[in-house]
């Protein structure tokens, strides 16, 4: 059987017809797919390209494929070539398949509507909230307040309209966003925590002066709040702190950012590292700091988060999303608040103890996420899934995987 999956990855198509990706999602996240389903149909945005970066990543192939929808950035062009993009969410289905919709995503809404309409089963992949999204300061728009309860309702609709929904959180997703009843659920993240993410032990908390700051995110919009991190520096200086930090991610807000950074004149204290390779090259930035923050205006479950604790690295972060979930109430701050992120920082460094306390605890609650810990919980929800969209087939559907 195969499974149509829609996303918001905007992917590089090659002249060859080869598909690439730069931000994530290569073939190896969509494997995971097939521990149940024979082939995966990716539905996401594809923009055409003479070539592809060096850095790039092959996304189909190996029982992958991907079904291009029309390139867009932004409500205008999404606007301007809905006609294409739908035209083209019209040819990605075939009798029998299932579907399975990352949300929240415009181009799952628009495949949503149809399969309410054909009363054909689906299922969710919750990886987001528009609640947060839209939040003052996380999106500086005239229409926000408005967006955010559209999003908010459409999501809940959604969620309350299918017989299968997972979340990557534990529980501020499923709070927010209710199944249906009697739906089937499942929690788990869509990181990838192989043997060689974890660290071997905690750190020991030593006392510093000189305390080196990472953080890591997308700047393309200006949820990750590292504007707020960046006014908290000052204050860390005047706290007596020799503080660095470098950030690991680019985007269309890093050139406002460099210019605040110069604005508090703090040109030596601050590194943007651009986009650095998964893996081994974002572990060596982690294992080089001695405290990494998160001051996110709006998260899911955030995957930089859990892979900076699984290198036994104490973090600070804001009360949004499934942060809660994965730090102490001690190492959590409010949302764009500089000074709360100050004083949290501060605190923290400059008790030995409680760094070493914060890295135990850190590594021992990424261990949740491992691999083979998420892969359990990932193919049960398939296998249901599966099992709702063909169910003249349990007995092959149970059988079929281990």
């Amino acid at each position: 059987m195969r499974l149509v999956v829609t996303s918001e990855q905007r992917f590089l198509r090659s002249p060859d017809g080869r598909v690439w990706t730069t931000t994530g999602a290569a073939n190896d996240f969509w494997q995971r797919y097939r521990t149940v389903f024979d082939e995966v149909l990716v539905v996401a945005r594809v923009d055409e390209r003479p070539g592809w970066p060096s850095d790039a990543r092959r996304v189909d192939g190996d029982g992958v494929a991907v079904h291009a929808v029309p390139h867009y950035l932004g409500p205008l062009q999404y606007l301007r070539r809905l006609r294409r993009v739908r035209a083209a969410l019209r040819t990605c289905l075939a009798p029998g398949d299932a579907v399975l919709l990352r949300v929240p995503s415009a181009l799952g809404s628009l495949l949503h509507r149809r399969l309410r309409r054909g009363r054909r089963p689906f299922g969710l992949e919750v990886v987001g909230d528009p609640f947060d999204v839209f939040a003052p300061g996380a999106m500086h728009h005239p229409l926000r307040p408005l967006l955010r309860r559209w999003f908010t309702a459409r999501l809940r609709a959604q969620c309350h309209s299918t017989s299968a929904v997972s979340y990557v959180t534990e529980r501020a997703l499923q709070t927010r966003y209710p199944a249906a009843h009697g739906a089937v659920t499942a929690a788990y993240s869509s990181i990838q925590l192989d043997p060689a993410a974890f660290a071997d032990r905690p750190r020991h908390g030593t006392p510093k002066v000189a305390v080196r700051l990472v953080s890591v995110g997308s700047l393309e919009q200006p949820y990750k709040g590292i504007d707020t991190l960046i006014e908290a520096l000052p204050m860390l200086v005047r706290a007596g702190l020799e503080a660095h930090l470098v950030h690991l991610g680019d985007g269309r807000c890093r050139a406002d950012l460099e210019r605040l950074v110069r604005e508090r004149r703090l040109g030596g204290r601050v590194a943007f590292a651009g986009a650095v390779p998964p893996g081994a090259p974002v572990r060596q930035f982690l294992d080089d700091a001695d405290l990494f923050v998160l001051p996110s205006r709006t998260e899911g479950l955030p995957r930089a988060l859990i892979e900076a604790m699984a290198r036994g690295l104490p973090a600070i972060g804001t009360r949004v999303g499934g942060i809660p979930e994965l730090l102490s109430g001690a190492h959590l701050v409010p949302p764009g608040d500089p000074g709360a992120l100050a004083y949290a920082i501060t605190a923290l460094v400059a008790d030995p103890q409680a760094m070493a306390a914060a890295s135990a605890r850190n590594l021992a609650r990424a261990g949740n996420y491992a691999a083979d810990t998420l892969a359990k919980r990932r193919t049960a929800f398939y296998r249901a899934l599966r099992v709702l969209t063909a169910p003249d087939r349990v007995e092959e559907v149970v059988g079929g995987a281990d």
